[in-house]
C-alpha cells in the first residue's frame, strides 16, 4: 500500500490516484491529511501538495484536483525524457509535472466540456484534442506516465514488492448491418433493386438477386467465421447489435424478422452481446431505454455493455443516460476519424462526471482502432493497416494494458469496399495475441 499525504482529499484526487495506483500499477492507495500519521507510516508513501515536508517522495500539486466545475485552462506541453507532459512543477518535485492533474484532465475528457466545434454528426473531433495537436494520440500517455512514476518509486523504495499486471486483448464487433440483402422488408428490397438498376450498379443488382433467392450466401453473414476465430485464438469477443427502428443512419434488419432474432440469440450463446444504441439516441434516454429493452427481450439477459452507433455521444448527457439505465460498461471511447487513445489510456476506467463531481459506476473501455478508420478515413491498404495495428498493439503491450479493437461483420466479407480485407481480422488476432 502507498500512503499519500495531501492538504485536502477531494473526489477528483481519489479518482485519479486510484486509477494510476490501483488499476495501472496494482498498488493499493490510502490518503491522509494528518501529518503525524504520515510521518509514523514506514511503508511506501508520498506527499502531494504545494511544498515538500523534507526530502520525502514529493510531487507538487496543480490546482486542478482541488477545483470544482470546468474552467478554461491554459495547457503548455513540454517533453520529459521524450515524453509529452503538461502542468509543469518545481525542481523539488520527483517528476517535473503533476502526473495526477494531467491524467485527470485526459481521463475526465475535460476538454470535451469546453466550447468546441462539432462535426457533421455532432461529435467532438480528434483534431480539436490536445492529444492530436501535440502528436500523442497514438500513445496511451497516462499509462506511460504511470510506468515512469513506477520507476521513480522503485528507485526510492526498492524493498517494496511490486506486482505486474498482464497484457490483455478484447475483440469487439459492431453489427450495423447483419445482412447485406437478406431479411429486409419487401419495400427495402424492391427499392434496392430499383436503385441498383437506375444507377447502373448491375453487379449489386445481381448479388442482391442471387442472395435473396438463396443461390448465394449473404456476404455480410460472417458470424460463424468470427466465432470460429474466437474459439481458435481463445479471444474474448463482444458483439454490439443495432436494434433500432429504421432511419437514414440506422439500416439494420428489423427485429421483427425471426432470422435476425435467432442470430442475436445464437451469438449470445457463444459470445458476449451488448447494445449498439442508434444514431438519434445520443441525447434521448427514452429511445435508449426502448432499444435496451428490445434487445433484452431477445436475449433474456440484462444489457450491461454498450457502444454508441457512429460513436455518437455527448458528455456528460449520454453517459448519464446509460448510468440511469444501469448499463455497466461503455465501449464508445475512441474516434471514427483517427486511431489511437481518445482518453490517452489503454486501461478501462470509470467515468468521472464533472457536472456532479463524482466517480460514477460506468466503466469506460477505450478502443485503439476501428476497421472503418483504417479503410475509409486513413485510406490504408490491408497490409498498411496491419502495420498500424501492430504499432498500436506494441504501445499497449509496453505498458501491459488492454488492447481493444473494433471491427464490423461486414469487413470480413471481402465484398465491395471491403475487397481484400477478408484476412485482415484473423491477421490482427495473430498480432494481438503474440
Amino acid at each position: 500500500m502507498i500512503l499519500v499525504y495531501t492538504h485536502k482529499i477531494t473526489p477528483r484526487l481519489r479518482y485519479v490516484f486510484k486509477h494510476i495506483f490501483t488499476r495501472i500499477l496494482l498498488i493499493p492507495v490510502e490518503f491522509t491529511t494528518t501529518l503525524e500519521e504520515f510521518i509514523a507510516y514506514n511503508g511506501l508513501k508520498m506527499t502531494y501538495t504545494k511544498a515538500p515536508l523534507g526530502n520525502e517522495f514529493f510531487i507538487r500539486s496543480n490546482d486542478l484536483l482541488f477545483e470544482q466545475g470546468v474552467n478554461d485552462i491554459e495547457i503548455n506541453v513540454f517533453t520529459w525524457d521524450d515524453i509529452p507532459c503538461f502542468f509543469n512543477s518545481s525542481t523539488k518535485s520527483v517528476i517535473p509535472f503533476d502526473i495526477f492533474a494531467a491524467s485527470f484532465y485526459l481521463l475526465s475528457r475535460y476538454e470535451e466540456y469546453l466550447p468546441h466545434v462539432r462535426d457533421v454528426h455532432e461529435r467532438f473531433t480528434a483534431a480539436q484534442s490536445i492529444a492530436f495537436k501535440h502528436q500523442f494520440l497514438e500513445k496511451p500517455l497516462v499509462d506511460i506516465w504511470a510506468y515512469k512514476l513506477l520507476e521513480k518509486l522503485q528507485e526510492r523504495f526498492p524493498e517494496y514488492t511490486y506486482q505486474k499486471r498482464n497484457y490483455t486483448y478484447v475483440s469487439t464487433i459492431d453489427v450495423d448491418n447483419a445482412f447485406a440483402y437478406k431479411h429486409k422488408s419487401l419495400v427495402r428490397t424492391f427499392g434496392g433493386f430499383i436503385k441498383d438498376f437506375f444507377t447502373l450498379k448491375l453487379r449489386t443488382f445481381w448479388d442482391r438477386f442471387v442472395t435473396i433467392t438463396n443461390i448465394k450466401k449473404d456476404p455480410y453473414n460472417t458470424f460463424n467465421k468470427i466465432l470460429k476465430l474466437k474459439q481458435q485464438y481463445k479471444i474474448p469477443t463482444t458483439f454490439f447489435f443495432l436494434v433500432a427502428d429504421y432511419t437514414t443512419f440506422d439500416t439494420n434488419v428489423s427485429t421483427s424478422k425471426n432470422k435476425f432474432r435467432l442470430l442475436i440469440k445464437n451469438m449470445a450463446d457463444y459470445a458476449k452481446v451488448g447494445m449498439h444504441p442508434s444514431y438519434f439516441s445520443m441525447k434521448d434516454e427514452v429511445l435508449l431505454k426502448k432499444e435496451k429493452e428490445r434487445l433484452e427481450a431477445i436475449t433474456n439477459t440484462p444489457m450491461e455493455k454498450s457502444r454508441q452507433h457512429f460513436l455518437r455521444f455527448s458528455l456528460p448527457e449520454t453517459y448519464q443516460s446509460l448510468i440511469d439505465l444501469e448499463v455497466k460498461e461503455d465501449y464508445s471511447m475512441g474516434y471514427a476519424s483517427h486511431v489511437g487513445f481518445r482518453a490517452s489510456t489503454c486501461t478501462p476506467f470509470y467515468f468521472y462526471d464533472l457536472d456532479f463531481e463524482i466517480q460514477t459506476p460506468l466503466k469506460i473501455v477505450p478502443f485503439a482502432l476501428m476497421d472503418t478508420t483504417l479503410n475509409d478515413y486513413m485510406d490504408l491498404t490491408p497490409r498498411q493497416s496491419l502495420g498500424k495495428i501492430r504499432e498500436l498493439k506494441n504501445e499497449v503491450k509496453a505498458v501491459n494494458g488492454t488492447f481493444v479493437t473494433l471491427f464490423h461483420n461486414e469487413s470480413l466479407s471481402d465484398y465491395l469496399r471491403w475487397k481484400g480485407w477478408s484476412k485482415v481480422y484473423e491477421s490482427m488476432l495473430k498480432i494481438a495475441v503474440d
